[in-house]
């Protein structure tokens, strides 16, 4: 048994894992309860567990535990609330941008690395920066106009 000091989304948390190295995504669920962050393929290719680790974006399936001691994790529940979401959020609901929202947690966490290095992207820069996150529902023009508009871009 190991314990983990890992900050998620502003806090501090001791976790007992078996093995170190175990999945950041299964620590994210199974032992912080949190459920943004969703288990898509296991090998980095869906994008529906992505997390952000010291600002970057990064498959939570793959990364191990242990690697984010001493960073910071945000997921999906770090980025806003119900009562205040992430403009994000907020321009996904407006823009009705998940149908069946399995992979709206990647495409989000994705979103929101993208814009907090470029603030006003045009879309093949969003479709570039999304271009690894599997959608099998087919709102990538939604998407797309989801993160124009928390960009402040025009629709």
């Amino acid at each position: 048994m190991a314990t983990l000091r890992l900050t998620v989304n502003g806090k501090t948390r001791n976790v007992r894992v078996d093995d170190a190295n175990v999945p950041l995504l299964y620590v994210l669920r199974d032992d912080l309860g949190l459920r943004g962050p969703r288990f898509g393929c296991g090998l980095s290719q869906c994008g529906a567990c992505t997390v952000h680790v010291n600002g970057e974006s990064v498959r939570s399936c793959v990364y191990p535990s242990s690697s984010a001691v001493g960073k910071k994790v945000v997921t999906l529940e770090g980025l806003g609330t119900p009562a205040h979401p992430h403009p994000l959020q907020q321009a996904f609901i407006e823009e009705q941008a998940a149908q069946c929202g399995y992979c709206i947690n990647g495409m989000i966490m994705e979103a929101a690395a993208l814009l907090s290095h470029k603030k006003n992207p045009t879309d093949a820069e969003i479709k570039a920066a999304l271009a690894d996150n599997l959608c099998r529902c087919g709102t990538h023009l939604r998407i797309v106009r989801a993160v124009k508009r928390a960009a402040g871009a025009k629709t």
